[in-house]
């Protein structure tokens, strides 16, 4: 039977050869164009385009029937954390009306050429631009919240570990033996095989019971609670350039019933295992170096900053690490100041600082505010230079550099420092009159420090990223925590994320001395010059915060 659909006839092979969808598609197009309508071909609707017009009308969230609507607990987190990001913001904004902050302006890529002559006016090269890239985060407003939130969870951590250190304290002094001494059999069995011939009726040493009394480690005197109660607690750090000394957390008690002095460490194996070991043996002990060489410990001599020596050679047990040097240096910085307060009021051999230790402060400070001008926004740059450079002139290794070397250091760097303030604080810094001067000292001396709040966050930045407590941190895994995804100029989209983390890359390994790792004593450099043009603590704290996730 022949077939038409609207005036066309059908052809013998559409009855007995299926249609292709091809074959369909093309069918329909022709027979559109013909206008004649195809009964087997499915109606397509046609495309409404002025649904695709924005409109304030058709502006509303389309929630499907089988989706569950929002419960209360949900709306009520949503509207706390608006409620929450809405303050933050205010008070942002009210921090950076009332204290503006110097020397930092909004960046843009408009004006980058009139930026780069700036530049080049203020003597500032590519690094110098790059590392100030890094300030961007101090723009961001943090979540106080969150922070408050964080910083409490820390501070319960840190109450715990001095609690557990100050009761090992208390175990190891009101006993009869330094029981967390690792140790202490090795001394007894060395004492025991030099001085008491062997009895073939008595049973070797390894198979007799140990009992607290066998031990050769003893205290002094005969101590009691009360006695040892008279203390100030205080958390320290170790100076030095070593990865592995200067992250020692090492908390310290000054007793006042006979000015005697002892450190302990707090050691964390894994997530479950800690260890409470002493560092510095309970005793009596004096300064090693300054105006006040060889003058005993007092009660104030202890406060935050200040600084402890002590000669290696009188601790045998120290590490290896720390037996390089003659002195090792421990900062103090953190103390339980109403423990302090309480003291200093009973204590009447309490000591301040004498005229001449105040004149020397004077002579330092003036320095380091002539010079913190010149490193405004090139401290990143020339700290990290200065470093690697005064490591270059130190050919034997020891530390210790002459005083045309430093002066050759600083003209090297155009760091004007005239004679009438170089001699004085060379006169400070040589007090031994030995004719050299440890560079690391000279460095703190002259350039200044960033304070101990500060310090502390870097520090804990780097204990991050070296997992191994290896005291360097391959470049690898630097690159993989680094973070730039909050940079204001990558989410203005100014900047991509990757470009943000190559410029911080390559100022960092402009501070290495190996192309593959970061040392702490140059990762610490880094943020030393980084510091110098921020004034405000916790934005500098931001801008360890953000980008490392701490």
């Amino acid at each position: 039977m022949d077939l038409e659909v609207k005036g066309v006839a059908s052809s013998p092979t559409s009855q007995t050869q299926p249609f292709s969808g091809r074959k369909l598609l093309q069918q329909g197009r022709t027979s559109k164009s013909r206008g004649i309508q195809n009964p087997c071909l499915p109606v397509v609707p046609r495309l409404d385009l002025g649904s695709l017009v924005d409109s304030d009308e058709e502006e509303q969230d389309i929630i499907h029937e089988n989706l569950p609507g929002p419960t209360s607990k949900y709306k009520l987190k949503y509207q706390q954390y608006k409620t929450e990001m809405k303050e933050g913001y205010k008070q942002y904004s009210q921090r950076n009306a009332e204290n503006p902050k110097p020397g930092v302006t909004q960046q843009s890529p408009r004006n980058k050429c009139v930026q780069g002559e700036a530049a080049i006016i203020d003597g500032l090269t590519t690094l110098d631009r790059k590392a100030l890239l890094q300030q961007g985060y101090a723009d961001i407003p943090y979540n106080a919240p969150w922070c408050m939130r964080k910083s409490d969870a820390e501070i319960v951590a840190a109450e715990k570990k001095k609690q557990t250190v100050a009761e090992q304290v208390m175990i190891d002094h009101l006993s009869r033996a330094v029981i967390s001494d690792p140790e202490q059999n090795l001394t007894s069995e060395r004492q025991e095989s030099i001085h008491i011939v062997p009895d073939s009726k008595m049973a070797p040493l390894r198979f007799r019971k140990r009992t607290l009394h066998e031990t050769k480690i003893r205290t002094h005197s005969t101590l009691t609670e009360n006695m040892l109660s008279h203390k100030v607690q205080f958390d320290g750090r170790i100076i030095s350039r070593n990865g592995r000394d200067a992250c020692r957390e090492l908390i310290g008690f000054f007793f006042t019933h006979d000015q005697s002095l002892t450190i302990y460490e707090y050691r964390q194996f894994g997530k479950n295992r800690t260890n409470v070991l002493p560092f510095i043996q309970k005793n009596i002990y004096s300064h090693q170096c300054g105006r006040r060489k060889g003058k005993q410990y007092q009660l104030g001599d202890f406060y935050i900053g200040a600084n402890l020596t002590f000669l290696s050679s009188d601790h045998p047990r120290f590490p290896e690490s720390i037996k390089e040097n003659t002195l090792l240096i421990l900062r103090i910085t953190n103390i339980d100041q109403i423990a302090l307060d309480s003291l200093k009021t009973d204590s009447v051999e309490h000591e301040d600082i004498t005229s001449q230790e105040a004149n020397d402060r004077l002579v330092l400070k003036a320095i380091q505010d002539a010079l913190k001008e010149q490193l405004h926004k090139r401290g990143v740059r020339i700290l990290t230079g200065l470093g690697k450079y005064l490591q270059q002139l130190d050919k034997d290794g020891t530390g210790l550099l002459a005083k045309a070397d430093f002066k050759q250091a600083l003209k090297a760097f155009h760091l004007e420092v005239s004679e009438n303030d170089f001699e004085p604080a060379w006169q400070i810094l040589n007090g031994n009159d030995s004719g050299k001067v440890d560079y690391g000292e000279f460095k703190r001396a002259i350039i200044g420090e960033m304070n101990e709040y500060r310090k502390s966050f870097v520090r804990k930045v780097f204990m991050k990223l070296d997992f191994n407590k290896t005291g360097c941190v391959p470049i690898i895994d630097i690159r993989k925590c680094y973070c730039a995804k909050k940079h204001p100029q990558v989410i203005s989209g100014h900047s991509t994320e990757e470009e943000i983390k190559l410029s911080f890359l390559e100022t960092l390994k402009d501070a290495c001395s190996k192309s593959d790792e970061v040392s702490y004593g140059e990762f610490e450099d880094y943020y030393e010059g980084l510091s110098i043009g921020i004034v405000n603590d916790e934005d500098f704290v931001n801008i360890l915060r953000t980008p490392w996730g701490i």
